[in-house]
């Protein structure tokens, strides 16, 4: 069986690589373990954020938020696009003065932010513990229901439910003795792309989310602490960082945890403990909630933090589109972008290298 663009994964990334080939009106197949937006994108909060980690990620971030902010008016009620904006929180006085600067940033790049004095920080989250200094205000930025998202972004494409057997440069055997072809292979299946190729540098990091009973009014806008990239995204092997997102059901999503070598999906009670304790010392009321269901899901995480996001050593037709970690959701609109235009060799809107994969010695030859 042959198509123009064989995708495997049907994550989010992978969805938004089959809509974006489809607008060409190519003849895409996107091959799935489970079911499009199954696995980590539904294990995932949803949000679409600007970040700043590195002037590469703010550029990627940037991009797929304005992509996201184009497809607004075609989206289905399902896929529940809230435009919440995202709001840092200042636990004291250092990490509000440390507001400033990034403030500068945002707003130099044309990404609208806001400071956020202690009163305006508690008339714009009033159940937020008493004490803290102020915040940062990105009211752009907005949340989604991925798995919807994924299913929608997917739709025209040839979806095949299979496991992969083996893989050369546009072709796959599926486990049930299928072959099936393509002029591109992209290969979007997060951190499973180690399955496929094993000198890949992607490691899973485990996360875990919880979600309480319906509480509207609790929480406006997605609430996370300043000290997120500290807290979440350092290399210990254990994290856990404050990371509220209020559902258009009125529950509220709880995160957020991290764990390197964690290699089981099963729900780890003192992980779940921490987070619970570290979202309590943000917003007190969450002790008094229903938690009514826990998950976990992995990331797909590099070293450098960035995705792989090009071709794949000197193959012809192969192409990554992994290594997200936690912000594939954000991302996946501008990584189809990139990769429509590495294929087409024509100028992209942002510079893809920075996630070329051959940034990485094994992904070179």
């Amino acid at each position: 069986m042959t198509s123009d663009v064989l995708i495997l994964g049907g994550g989010i990334v992978g969805a938004a690589c089959a809509r974006a080939f489809l607008k060409q009106g190519l003849k895409v197949t996107i091959i799935e373990r489970e079911l499009i937006g199954g696995g980590a994108t539904a294990a995932g909060m949803g949000h679409i954020v600007v970040m700043d980690d590195s002037e590469a990620q703010f550029a990627l971030t940037k991009r797929s938020r304005d992509l996201w902010d184009q497809l607004v008016p075609e989206l289905p009620s399902s896929v529940e696009f809230e435009r919440r904006g995202t709001l840092w929180v200042a636990a004291d006085q250092q990490e509000f003065n440390a507001v400033s600067p990034k403030l500068s940033y945002y707003n130099s790049r044309h990404v609208s932010a806001q400071l956020l004095s202690a009163q305006t920080l508690y008339d714009a989250e009033p159940h937020l513990r008493e004490g803290f200094a102020g915040g940062f205000l990105v009211p752009d930025d907005s949340v989604i229901y991925a798995p919807c998202a994924a299913a929608w972004l997917a739709q025209g494409a040839n979806i095949i439910q299979a496991d992969v057997k083996t893989i050369d440069d546009g072709k796959v055997t599926l486990a049930i003795g299928e072959q099936h072809k393509a002029a591109n292979l992209i290969i979007a299946s997060g951190h499973y792309v180690t399955q496929l190729f094993s000198t890949i540098p992607v490691k899973p990091r485990k996360g875990h989310l919880a979600i309480t009973d319906r509480y509207p009014g609790q929480v406006r806008h997605q609430l996370i602490e300043l000290g997120y990239l500290k807290s979440a995204h350092g290399d210990s092997t254990e994290s856990v960082a404050f990371n509220v997102q209020p559902r258009k059901t009125g529950q509220l999503l709880i995160g957020s945890s991290r764990q390197f070598g964690a290699d089981h999906s099963a729900v780890e009670p003192h992980m779940i403990s921490k987070m619970l304790a570290r979202a309590a010392q943000y917003l007190p009321n969450i002790l008094n909630m229903s938690i009514i269901r826990t998950w976990t899901g992995f990331r797909a995480a590099t070293t450098d933090k960035l995705p792989l996001v090009g071709r794949y050593r000197n193959a012809d037709r192969t192409w990554l589109a992994t290594g997200h970690e936690g912000l594939g959701i954000t991302t996946a609109m501008a990584t189809a972008e990139l990769l429509t235009h590495l294929i087409a060799k024509t100028k992209a809107p942002i510079d893809p290298t920075p996630y070329l994969p051959e940034r990485f010695p094994q992904c070179r030859t």
